[in-house]
């Protein structure tokens, strides 16, 4: 699904700013990305959410606003207008970059009326768990979208639509989850919280046949109107799984283009991603999250962490062309939902990780490349100022040497716990060999094979100025600092 040695990145962190010039930025900086080899970027939801010019994105209110209607406070949204974003779509897709939509299927918030509903409570721990009798309830479940006023769509949402809330306007102090007379949870979900089908909000509901067919003509809309190359499903482990594929389809047919996809189902349970997988029929593929807990949780244990095992579990090691590798992005960023930072030291290692090797569709994120400042509530109910560093310069050399010498065969030297390399041979079109060595404890050191005999190498990322030679038969001893890491690529053979 991905082209040849793609790369991605996640053009937005969860505290971009709100002052409407993300999609400015992007078309200014759609040269750069594709020189330095991008070939596709996510962005994130453009369309108008309930928090107006403040809001990410994910609180959706509605699909069909672009950035065009005076709704939820404000006509643009929190990156821009919609005349802003077609010129910013355009210039990235000008320049031979493609452009992910992120899509949100699974709730929306800021109904505009409340409705009465009958509806039965759930735990919201056990959603098998049936906590109360059906009782009348008020819900802002009707959407009808004054601003827009039933331009590109006339549907109007109402809680027939959905399947549950979990607020109730008679009860505001009630607890669990609110299912809608005549409803049922999704099956085909996680199984946390015995089915995790409800995560927030209006919780909508994908089998009814006038959503189906709006969800498909806004996919449709948005293709004419906008153009995208691929998606991004947010929280697809609370939607039912079939969905997908049917949505993926009838976008496909439409456009007439082999729209990629790529879901977010955020779990370390490595099986519940294959799982996912067998139910999508391989048409989606999948962020890998257990890989981002590994790069997590040996970013703290520094040199107590055995790298050898650093890919047990991940989605990449058993499913290499379905999984989208990644070090972080909006959701697991210092102070967000599910928070699970790679330590600054670590980050470069995990990125020579996932840009350097064969398998797996690497995604950049924002926040990493370009850095980040930004204060809010933590977890602990504190206020955090945080700094996230550019890790700019050596990404770019990633990115370099991934389109001049990542290619070839790929031979591991995972044989130490502390100090780990690779070497990719090079292939018909790309002569050139790489050894990439990283050490999480002490100066790392290994000798292993690049299949180039009697050639310099050298250190791209600049932290050794050794110049190392193989030997007649392509052997070279190979160096890295102290819980770093050095690149070396071949530069010429001796003569």
């Amino acid at each position: 699904m991905n082209a040849t040695n793609g790369v991605m990145m996640q053009f937005f962190h969860w505290y971009t700013k709100p002052d409407g010039k993300l999609w400015s930025e992007l078309r200014e900086n759609a040269a750069e990305l594709a020189g330095i080899g991008i070939t596709a970027v996510w962005i994130p939801p453009p369309y108008k959410g309930h928090q107006g010019e403040s809001d990410v994105g994910y609180a959706v209110y509605d699909m069909y606003d672009l950035g065009e209607f005076d709704q939820k406070g404000s006509v643009r949204t929190k990156y821009g207008t919609k005349d802003e974003l077609q010129e910013a779509v355009k210039s990235v897709r000008d320049v031979g970059i493609q452009v992910y939509v992120d899509v949100v299927l699974n709730h929306r918030i800021g109904g505009d009326i409340e409705e009465e509903i009958l509806a039965t409570p759930f735990s919201d721990g056990n959603r098998h768990e049936q906590i109360g009798e059906p009782r009348k309830i008020k819900a802002h479940t009707n959407f009808n979208f004054p601003g827009r006023s039933g331009k590109y769509s006339p549907m109007e949402w109402h809680w027939w639509h959905f399947t549950a809330v979990d607020t109730d306007g008679n009860n505001p102090d009630h607890s669990g989850v609110l299912l809608f007379e005549g409803k049922t949870f999704d099956e085909r979900v996680d199984l946390e919280k015995g089915c995790f089908d409800y995560l927030m909000g209006c919780d909508v509901d994908v089998k009814h046949p006038e959503v189906q067919a709006d969800i498909k003509a806004w996919g449709a809309w948005y293709f004419d109107t906008i153009g995208m190359d691929g998606v991004r499903f947010d929280a697809v482990k609370h939607v039912e799984a079939g969905f997908f594929p049917e949505w993926l389809v009838s976008i496909r047919q439409h456009s007439n283009q082999p729209i990629f996809a790529v879901g977010e189902y955020w779990s370390y349970d490595v099986q519940s991603l294959h799982q996912f997988i067998a139910a999508t029929g391989g048409n989606v593929t999948l962020f890998d999250a257990p890989l981002v807990r590994n790069f997590a949780d040996a970013s703290k244990a520094a040199n107590t962490y055995d790298l050898r095992y650093i890919f047990d579990g991940s989605l990449v090691k058993n499913e290499p062309t379905l999984a989208v590798t990644l070090v972080a992005n909006h959701d697991t960023q210092p102070l967000q939902a599910l928070e699970n930072v790679v330590e600054a030291w670590f980050t470069p290692l995990a990125y020579a990780m996932i840009l350097l090797r064969r398998d797996g569709y690497p995604c950049i994120f924002y926040a990493d490349y370009y850095g980040a400042e930004y204060e809010d509530k933590g977890r602990d109910g504190i206020d955090h100022a945080i700094t996230i560093p550019s890790h700019r310069f050596l990404i770019d050399k990633f990115l370099s040497v991934r389109q001049s010498h990542a290619f070839g065969e790929q031979h591991d030297y995972f044989d130490y716990q502390n100090c780990i390399g690779w070497v990719r041979t090079g292939d018909a079109e790309h002569a050139g060999a790489m050894a990439v060595l990283l050490s999480n404890g002490d100066c790392g050191i290994k000798r292993m094979n690049t299949g180039s005999p009697n050639m310099h190498f050298e250190d791209v990322t600049g932290h050794l100025s050794d110049v190392i030679i193989s030997d007649g038969y392509g052997w070279a001893e190979f160096r890295c600092p102290a819980k770093s890491l050095s690149v070396w690529i071949s530069k010429f053979a001796l003569h």
